[in-house]
Parts: structure tokens; C-alpha cells; sequence
């Protein structure tokens, strides 16, 4: 008669190698959170506490001299746009217009890029990129000798009577284009004309040339292929694109500043005017805020309305 050797018994205390798999994964699942912690701090230390802080500087009363203290003065926010609101209209039609214009620019030279350039694209996507190489401010102090009243470009202009179309339009006054909406729009077009392209052409090269093909076997014309399947596969990129455009030409006053006069102010140079000139800190601290809560509101109100919703 055989006897069977029993088992010999785990080393270590009893229950060690379950314990030891229960902890593993929890520590795993903290990993992430790990991760994200650099990010939450950053975010909290140079963009949640300065928001608090601007917005206790917009609920204030005082002086410079006698200091300012929270009286919760909310009166100021309506105030602000009593008195500033052209301004408020003037930086969302220039935005609007420069960022159609750059989408009518970009979309064609996304497209080139993304389904003809061919051994060329990587050339052109660094001549894309190259004025992000130079100082904002020099690129826009540039377009000042473009649009010099002497200069070509508004001689030929002048030749073909375009400035009379633009005068009629009230962009222009008179043979000039410095100093006018039309300037402005133009910086703010050349600027910010690459955050329209690159995330236009993200997405139109990720769509597949097979569905091209398809839809000229089944005797599609290009411009129905365009408008039936290019473009709606491309409007990620173009919500996108609009957005990057938009968000920051609205808030912009560099190119109101050196290419416009006093009637192109923007809200940005009302701003800009009242913390460094004026000194009046409540005051520019609910500017602020009402530009940012108007562009989230017209921002939400266009990805909804885009059919984009899964980008908020």
C-alpha cells in the first residue's frame, strides 16, 4: 500500500501572496493620479488662484493711493459695459472676420498639404510654422512697412480700386490702409493663420484617400465628393481651428495697438489701458471676466450648434 506525500506548505505566513495581489492593483490605480498631480498644481497655482484673485480685485473700491479693499461692488461689472461695450462688438467682429479669413486661406493649403504635397509636405509644413521662429510683436510691426501709405502693396491697391470697394465698406478711409479696420484685420489674419492650418490639416490627413476613390466609382464630381465627404470629416479640424483662431484674436491688442488708431481699439487695449495707465484694477479686472464669460458662452453656443458636442 502507497502513501501520497502531503503537500508541503506555503513559505512565508499564511494568506501572504493574496494580500500582497490585493495591494498590487490598488497601488496601480493610483499611478494615474501620480501622474496628474504636476499638471492639478500647475493649473491651481497659476490658473485657479489668480482667477480668485482677479476676482476679488473686481469687486473692489478704493484708489491706488488709499488702497483698495472688497466691498463686493458689483455695480462695476454693469458699468463696464455701459461704457465699453463698442469696444466689446468692435474685438468680436474683427475676430470673426479675421478667423473666416483664415479659414477661406487655410482650409486650401491644409488640403495641398494633406493629399498633394507629396515628398514636398514636410517643406511646407515648416514654411507653415516658420513665423512662430519670430517675435509677435516684430511680425506685426512688419505688416506697418507692408501697408505703408507709399509702400506697393497699397499702390496696387489703389491701381485696381480696391480701396474704393473697401472705403465704400467702411474697412478703409480714403487711399490708405494703415490706421483702419482693414489693417487690423489683416495682422490678426496673418498672425494667427497657422493655428487654423495645423488642425486642419491633422484632420484631413487622417482621412482615408480610399474614400475618395469610392465616391468617384460611384460617380461622384469633386465637388460633390468636397461637400459630401471631405468636408464633413474634416470639421473636427475646422471647429478646432476656428476656436484657436477666435479665442485669442478677441483678446487680442497688439495689432489694434501698432496698426490701428483710436477708433480700432479693441478690448484688449482697454485692458491693457486700465491696469498699466489708468491704474484702475477693479475696473479691468471685470473686463476681463465679462470677455471671458461672453467668448465661453459664444464658444459653447458654437460647438453645440456644430455638432461637436463631444469636444466639451
Amino acid at each position: 500500500m502507497t502513501t501520497t506525500e502531503a503537500p508541503a506548505p506555503p513559505s512565508g505566513p499564511a494568506g501572504a501572496e493574496p494580500l500582497q495581489a490585493r495591494k498590487t492593483p490598488a497601488r496601480k490605480r493610483l499611478v494615474p493620479y501620480w501622474l496628474l498631480l504636476p499638471g492639478i498644481l500647475w493649473l491651481v497655482v497659476f490658473f485657479a488662484a489668480p482667477l480668485v484673485y482677479q476676482a476679488s480685485t473686481s469687486l473692489q473700491t478704493g484708489s491706488l493711493e488709499d488702497g483698495f479693499t472688497v466691498t463686493w461692488h458689483f455695480a462695476t461689472y454693469l458699468d463696464a459695459i455701459a461704457e465699453y461695450w463698442p469696444q466689446f462688438l468692435r474685438s468680436v467682429l474683427y475676430a470673426a472676420i479675421a478667423t473666416a479669413l483664415c479659414l477661406l486661406l487655410g482650409y486650401p493649403l491644409a488640403y495641398l498639404i494633406a493629399f498633394k504635397a507629396g515628398r514636398w509636405r514636410n517643406l511646407v509644413m515648416i514654411l507653415v510654422i516658420a513665423p512662430f521662429f519670430t517675435s509677435f510683436l516684430i511680425r506685426t510691426l512688419a505688416w506697418k512697412t507692408i501697408l505703408a501709405d507709399g509702400g506697393p502693396v497699397v499702390g496696387v491697391l489703389n491701381s485696381l480700386h480696391v480701396l474704393d470697394v473697401t472705403s465704400w465698406l467702411g474697412m478703409t478711409e480714403g487711399q490708405r490702409v494703415l490706421a483702419t479696420p482693414l489693417a487690423v484685420v489683416c495682422g490678426l489674419t496673418y498672425n494667427f493663420l497657422p493655428f487654423m492650418i495645423l488642425p486642419l490639416y491633422s484632420s484631413l490627413e487622417r482621412i482615408d484617400p480610399r474614400l475618395h476613390e469610392a465616391a468617384g466609382d460611384l460617380y461622384a464630381r469633386p465637388a460633390t465628393t468636397f461637400r459630401r465627404v471631405t468636408f464633413p470629416l474634416s470639421m473636427p479640424g475646422v471647429v478646432a481651428g476656428t476656436l484657436l483662431t477666435f479665442i485669442p484674436a478677441a483678446g487680442d491688442y497688439i495689432n489694434a495697438e501698432l496698426l490701428g488708431s483710436t477708433d480700432q481699439k479693441m478690448i484688449g487695449n482697454v485692458i491693457q489701458s486700465q491696469f498699466l495707465r489708468v491704474l484702475d484694477y477693479p475696473t479691468a479686472a471685470a473686463l476681463s471676466f465679462i470677455l471671458m464669460a461672453a467668448i465661453l458662452a459664444m464658444v459653447t453656443i458654437y460647438i453645440r450648434k456644430s455638432g461637436t458636442e463631444e469636444l466639451v
